[in-house]
């Protein structure tokens, strides 16, 4: 039972991550139909940005608490992925929203390729150590184990997906995204901003991967220029998983997909003599993305137009 917790809290904890990321997805699909595949990119340069952040803090303030530092490392990590959100959309996007299909998906590749190429050039290839900031003193559940950080992973991760539903159902920048998912033609003619809503968006989705970088370098205590890859195609099968536009369908997804990826690792593992352990967890995302295009193309939660974001 002690083995069962702990792998469901591990679970937990990447799921957190892949939410995060999975609700940027969401929202961009949601307005735009389009699957912005430079997002995971977008989390790699909130995870660079934040280090260099905790650095100059380390320079000016050595005596600085951590928490304080973590604070301050995402509140500067999140308008530098925000700005870098808006010109990918202004400068790659937003001239192909009546183009065919396919014309976005590999501008998005693109995308991704410069980024990371420019984060190469700005930062290197090799790994970077991210420092531990707050303390390592283990958390008890039940025999298993998680640390602070992974707390405050999962708070956030569910802190976020709350405001972020607030934002679309409650306020005025929620209808007019809901409205410019609807039918972006009818909501110009009743004076919504589709431009403005779109950029907002982005935005958006930009803050969230924000916060998913920084912690995701806390977490794994390294992150280098190809960071945000594999979390960000791992972030979009559970966006698949929960229902791509549904704010909610993007939380669910990720915690799905993190546990049956710690299960999977733990448990199929042991079955299969380790053929199918840790080492290749990362084929169980990709797994259940297929299952659920067959089985289920809409999804856990379906998709529901109307509430898209």
């Amino acid at each position: 039972m002690e083995t069962f917790i702990q792998q469901v809290l591990n679970g937990l904890v990447m799921g957190s991550m892949y939410a995060l990321i999975a609700l940027g997805y969401t929202m961009v699909y949601g307005v735009l139909n389009l699957i912005n595949f430079a997002h995971g990119d977008v989390l790699m340069i909130g995870a660079m940005v934040g280090l260099s952040i905790l650095h100059m803090l380390e320079s000016a303030f050595p005596g600085l608490p951590g928490g304080v530092q973590l604070a301050v490392a995402i509140v500067g990590a999140i308008p530098v992925t925000m700005l870098v959100n808006i010109l990918i959309e202004r400068v790659a996007y937003r001239r192909l929203r009546n183009a065919p299909r396919l014309a976005p998906l590999i501008t998005a590749i693109g995308v991704s390729i410069l980024l990371k190429t420019f984060a190469m050039m700005i930062w290197g290839r090799s790994p970077l150590p991210f420092p531990q900031l707050l303390s390592s003193d283990p958390i008890m559940i039940g025999g298993a184990v998680i640390s602070q950080t992974q707390v405050l992973l999962i708070v956030l991760a569910v802190v976020c997906m709350f405001a972020l539903a607030m934002l679309v159902e409650k306020t005025r920048i929620g209808r007019a995204m809901r409205a410019v998912a609807e039918n972006p033609r009818v909501a110009g003619l009743m004076g919504v901003d589709s431009n403005r809503v779109i950029v907002t968006t982005f935005a958006l989705g930009a803050a969230l991967a924000a916060v998913a970088g920084v912690m995701w370098g806390a977490n794994y205590a390294s992150i280098q220029f190809e960071t945000g890859t594999l979390p960000g195609m791992k972030a979009f099968c559970a966006a698949v998983l929960g229902g791509i536009g549904n704010i909610y369908g993007a939380m669910i997804g990720g915690i799905v997909l993190g546990i049956i990826e710690s299960l999977g690792a733990g448990y199929i593992g042991e079955i299969t003599g380790g053929f199918l352990g840790s080492q290749y967890q990362d084929i169980f995302a990709f797994v259940v993305l297929i299952l659920v295009l067959t089985v289920r193309p809409s999804g856990i939660m379906g998709e529901r137009v109307a509430d898209r974001a």
